[in-house]
């Protein structure tokens, strides 16, 4: 089945949870966050960046190989170039780089989701956290970082723009947090 022609038209891990459920929607955001992972592992690789002298270089070729993992993720070749949204894969680049910086954007996402039951402002929301812990919270000294923080906010904001045109007129879909405890309380 090409989950492009269900739900959302995404290929991403929240249509796949729409529209396949949790087990697979679950599947696909594992994969999705390894993409991300992975790409940033091959950069240890490269002996000549083993050393902390090289900080710098590693950092720049971690971001390089990350960026072109969810490049791919969001423009396959192979999926006539309409892949997901790229969160998943961002998330798993980041965890790899800087998994401080992850957690507090997990934890951003799932206050946002948590409130208000909307997977894209949570992204949204968390991936403008980005930018702000890595600036102001963190300092993060590499200039690239800094400014890659910045596009990913830019980016993800790009790349959601139907989402936001659907929360602004309240015609996006909400995940049903707690679905089953409301349900068995509604049985009592």
């Amino acid at each position: 089945m090409d989950i492009r022609e269900h739900g959302s038209g995404n290929a991403g891990a929240t249509n796949t949870f729409r529209v396949l459920g949790p087990k697979a929607g679950t599947f696909v955001m594992v994969v999705d966050m390894l993409k991300g992972i992975l790409a940033v592992r091959l950069s240890y690789l490269v002996p000549i960046y083993d050393s902390p002298e090289h900080i710098t270089q590693l950092v720049n070729l971690q971001i390089g190989l990350g960026l072109a993992a969810v490049v791919g993720h969001i423009f396959p070749i192979w999926a006539g170039f309409r892949g997901g949204k790229g969160i998943a894969t961002l998330f798993g680049m980041v965890l790899a780089i800087q998994p401080l910086v992850a957690l507090c954007c997990v934890a951003v996402f799932l206050m946002i989701l948590f409130l208000t039951r909307y997977v894209s402002l949570s992204s949204i929301i968390a991936s403008i956290a980005f930018p702000v812990l890595i600036l102001f919270i963190f300092r993060e000294k590499e200039l690239f970082y800094r400014i890659f923080a910045i596009a990913v906010a830019l980016m993800v904001v790009l790349t959601h723009q139907k989402n936001i045109a659907r929360l602004l007129t309240g015609n996006e879909s909400k995940v049903p947090l707690f679905k089953n405890r409301k349900n068995k309380e509604d049985e009592e």
